[in-house]
């Protein structure tokens, strides 16, 4: 699959939350002018909230690199493709599901990664998950609860127990 193409640049201000494609939900901690092969660009700095990990983003490619919180009415239509009952990939073997999934959390596109936690959440009923897909789940997992949650101005743990419950129903 083909990664999104990318959206309109968003501006940030310090204190602003977005979402990085490949590390989940990060803050805007500061905007710093760098000198990188001789020219001068301003970056955001983003600290990602699941690690602290910090993440420089240019300011004129965050269509690409970054994207707004989703709303809350787009959340619910990730908790609906997590209701959905068809499976998302069905290839054999296993390294091929393997590279569909990772490719669907790459792209930072909620319905995918929402796609891949449901698919992983429903194999690990019938079976204990090797550690790659159980690797698959947390990053799924780490990448969507955060935003799901400010999204739907809940706390982590609520909408983690509502993502739980879709699954046991």
């Amino acid at each position: 699959m083909p990664p999104p193409p990318p959206g309109p640049p968003i501006k940030l201000n310090v204190g602003d939350k977005a979402v990085h494609p490949a590390h989940g939900v990060g803050e805007v901690t500061a905007i710093d002018r760098r000198e990188i092969g001789g020219t001068t660009a301003d970056f955001y700095v983003i600290k990602i909230l699941d690690n602290g990990m910090k993440v420089m983003v240019p300011v004129g490619s965050t269509g690409s690199m970054l994207r707004a919180i989703m709303t809350s009415k787009e959340a619910d239509g990730v908790l609906e493709t997590m209701r959905a009952r068809e499976v998302a990939v069905d290839l054999q073997p296993w390294s091929r599901r393997f590279r569909a999934y990772t490719e669907m959390i790459k792209s930072g596109e909620p319905h995918e990664i929402a796609k891949v936690l449901r698919d992983m959440y429903r194999l690990k009923f019938d079976k204990d998950l090797s550690f790659g897909e159980r690797r698959l789940l947390d990053q799924a997992k780490s990448i969507l609860m955060k935003e799901l949650a400010l999204a739907k101005k809940m706390q982590e743990s609520e909408i983690l127990a509502e993502v739980s419950g879709i699954f046991t129903a």
